[in-house]
Parts: structure tokens; C-alpha cells; sequence
């Protein structure tokens, strides 16, 4: 599979999660963003895990675990911390600055190097943003901004490190999508417990949303997350992620009889036309070798290995 096709299909999943919103909102159960992320997370991971009938072996238990909470235990209630303190215009700007903090990790720990343009893709991008979510009236609260930009860094770092870890040999994305997301969904449930008290009682609609939350917008969402890591830059696949608040807002004016300004509609195209201009400048991106041979020759076999672009089809 070429790259643009890669890069249109990984470009799903930020389109899917902008629908969580609209979902949320018209099917599930009001003041219950934690069971949610449970509801997300565990059920599709124990499916993904099922559907591989493969289970982690050796130093893989420990590194799912880290990847999950980062991806999914830490950064979906932060995420939702955040969006509970901030107006949601506020939340959406923090999490479209994810992408500066994805491009200075991979730097550090990936050796790639991006360019100014992609760095100016990532800005203009958030700017985009900016200009369809906020409004004059957004008030900040220090919680909710410290909260914010640590799920940012966190699902940033997440990226990075799935990059850098890769996956053991003959392990495809399917197996490593469920083991993050069971082990993200199982470190949620005690957050949630605490602090929501026991699940709500579910209708037919609130059944129908979270089976479209954890089967389309988390499993298959994640599974193409984790397949675009896999064989993307991880500063590429980020530069994806402004597509999930426009999603948002056009499901919102389309669905939700939301209004869109002109500043909005400009704000959109600023933030899609960064998002592409972000893929073809990220594509031609130089990886530092002086990185690469800082490993040892272990660590640069084992690298390697997990970077294997062609040991697997697929990957979030």
C-alpha cells in the first residue's frame, strides 16, 4: 500500500473520534465520561485480543501497560478532567497542540528531525483550531489547562514510544491495539468507580452508542491509529489530529443544528489546509542517523526489528 493510501486510511480515526462528541450528547447516559472510557476502551480491547488469540509475553506485559495508560488510562480522564473545567473550545486548542509535543519527543527519542515547514504546519494547524472552537467569552481555569496539556503530552508520548517499541516479531496491530486498550480500559475502572460511583442504568440508545463508541470509534479507530504509527513518521500520523474537532464541528452544524460563522469556516480551511500541507512536508522529513547509532548494537537489532515496515499489513 502506498503512503497516501496509508495515510488516508490512519486519517480515519481522528475523523471517528471527532463523532464522540455528537454521540455522547444524543445516546449515552449524561455526567459519565469515565464509565464511557471504560465502555470504550475494555470491551473493544478483550474483543481485539480475542480476534489475535495472542497474549504478551516476557518484557511485552510491562510495555502494554505503559502504552496503555498513556494512550488510553491517563489521557482519557485527563482528557475529560479537562474538558469538564475548560470550556470545550479550550480543550479542543490544548489537544490540537499535541502535535508540538510529538514533534520535539520523536526528535529526542525517535531521531526525527522535523522541518520548519512541518513545525509551521503543526502551529497554523492549532490556529486553525482555535478559530472554529473558541469564543470570546472562553474563561480558563489552572486545573483544567494543567490537565489539558498533560493528556496532550501523554497520548503524545504514547505515539512516540508505540513508535519506538514497535511490536514483537510476528506480532501484528490487532494483537498490540487490544493489549493497550484492555490495559488502559482495566486502569480506568477504579478511577471511574471512585469518582462516578456504579454504572448508570443503559437504555436501547445508550446500548447503540457505545457499541458504536467501542467497536467503530475505539477499536477500529485505535486498530488504524496504531497501523498509521506503524508505517508513518510518528510526527506524520499526529499532524492527523486537527481533523478530529473539525469532524466535530461539521457533525455538530450537519447533525446537531449548530451554526458555523465565517470566522469558523476560515478557521476550518486554515486548520485542513495545514493538516495537508503537514503530510507532504512530514513525508520528506530526514531521520537523524547519529541517533540511530547511539543504540547499541542489541537495542539497534532490537529497533530494528520493530520497525520492520513489512513484518505486518497493519497498526494504530
Amino acid at each position: 500500500m502506498n503512503r497516501s493510501a496509508t495515510v488516508a486510511l490512519t486519517a480515519l480515526a481522528p475523523i471517528s473520534w471527532g463523532s464522540t462528541y455528537a454521540v455522547a450528547s444524543e445516546l449515552l447516559p449524561p455526567d459519565r465520561p469515565l464509565f464511557t472510557g471504560v465502555m470504550r476502551a475494555l470491551p473493544a480491547g478483550l474483543l481485539l485480543v480475542a480476534l489475535s488469540r495472542t497474549l504478551p509475553k516476557g518484557a511485552w506485559w510491562w510495555k502494554s501497560a505503559v502504552l496503555g495508560a498513556l494512550n488510553i488510562g491517563a489521557f482519557f480522564p485527563l482528557l475529560f478532567l479537562s474538558a469538564y473545567r475548560l470550556p470545550g473550545g479550550v480543550a479542543a486548542v490544548l489537544g490540537s497542540a499535541g502535535p508540538l509535543f510529538v514533534v520535539g519527543l520523536a526528535a529526542l527519542v525517535l531521531g526525527e528531525r522535523a522541518s520548519l515547514k512541518t513545525v509551521l504546519a503543526a502551529v497554523t494547524g492549532a490556529f486553525g483550531v482555535s478559530m472554529v472552537v473558541l469564543t470570546a467569552d472562553a474563561e480558563l481555569d489552572l486545573v483544567g489547562l494543567v490537565a489539558g496539556v498533560i493528556s496532550s503530552a501523554s497520548m503524545a508520548a504514547g505515539t512516540v514510544m508505540t513508535k519506538r517499541w514497535g511490536r514483537p516479531e510476528g506480532v501484528g496491530p490487532l494483537a498490540m491495539t487490544g493489549w493497550q486498550l484492555t490495559a488502559g480500559g482495566l486502569i480506568i475502572i477504579p478511577i471511574a468507580a471512585l469518582v462516578e460511583g456504579a454504572p448508570p442504568a443503559l437504555d436501547g440508545k445508550a446500548f447503540l452508542g457505545y457499541g458504536y463508541m467501542m467497536l467503530i470509534n475505539t477499536g477500529i479507530a485505535y486498530w488504524l491509529w496504531f497501523r498509521g504509527i506503524g508505517q508513518l513518521t510518528a510526527t506524520s500520523v499526529t499532524l492527523l489530529g486537527p481533523l478530529s474537532p473539525l469532524t466535530a464541528a461539521v457533525i455538530g452544524w450537519a447533525a446537531l443544528g449548530q451554526t458555523l460563522s465565517p470566522v469558523q469556516l476560515v478557521g476550518m480551511a486554515i486548520a485542513f489546509g495545514a493538516t495537508v500541507a503537514g503530510q507532504l512536508f512530514a513525508g520528506r522529513a530526514p531521520v537523524a542517523r547519529e541517533v540511530a547509532r547511539s543504540f547499541s548494537s542489541t537495542e539497534q537489532k532490537d529497533r530494528n526489528i520493530s520497525m520492520d515496515l513489512s513484518a505486518s499489513p497493519v497498526r494504530r
